[in-house]
């Protein structure tokens, strides 16, 4: 499957913002096809390599819902990319944001054992302290 959106890109100097735009593969975290807006990457170098550079931020973009991100760049051959953690984040704050979809349901698949889990421990606490009445048939205590 391949999965790549588009992502603006700011990366932050002491004084100065130089923004970009690129793809983000959401299975690897690399981004590709960065294009620089208004920045000559030939005449004034990779920013990272810049002494004046600070960091550099992602923007995640849909129907006016912004999710931002940390970017990691390597500035010898100039690549960009997030780690594993922050993709992974990323999806989930993103899901949540853009889909209103909850963290928890993004982590077990409908169906699956351990989506059960919960409901089966709920129960399970139900019925584990109760105890019969005698006479009754009735599994509650009886406090008298």
């Amino acid at each position: 499957m391949d999965l790549k959106v588009q992502i603006e890109i700011s990366d932050e100097l002491a004084d100065d913002v130089i923004k970009s735009t690129g793809m983000l593969d959401l299975a690897s975290g690399e981004i590709r096809n960065v294009e620089y807006d208004g920045y000559d990457v030939e005449k004034l170098g990779v920013p990272a390599q810049r002494p004046d550079y600070e960091f550099t931020s992602g923007l995640l973009t849909n129907e006016g819902k912004d999710v931002e991100f940390g970017i990691n760049v390597e500035p010898l051959s100039n690549t960009y990319s997030i780690t594993p953690s922050e993709l992974l984040e990323l999806k989930v704050r993103a899901a949540k944001l853009f889909a209103g979809i909850a963290p928890s349901t993004l982590a077990e698949a409908p169906g699956s054992k351990s989506a059960a889990k919960p409901a089966a421990k709920k129960a399970a606490r139900k019925t584990a302290g109760a105890k019969a009445r005698p006479g009754t048939g009735d599994k509650r205590s009886s406090l008298h």
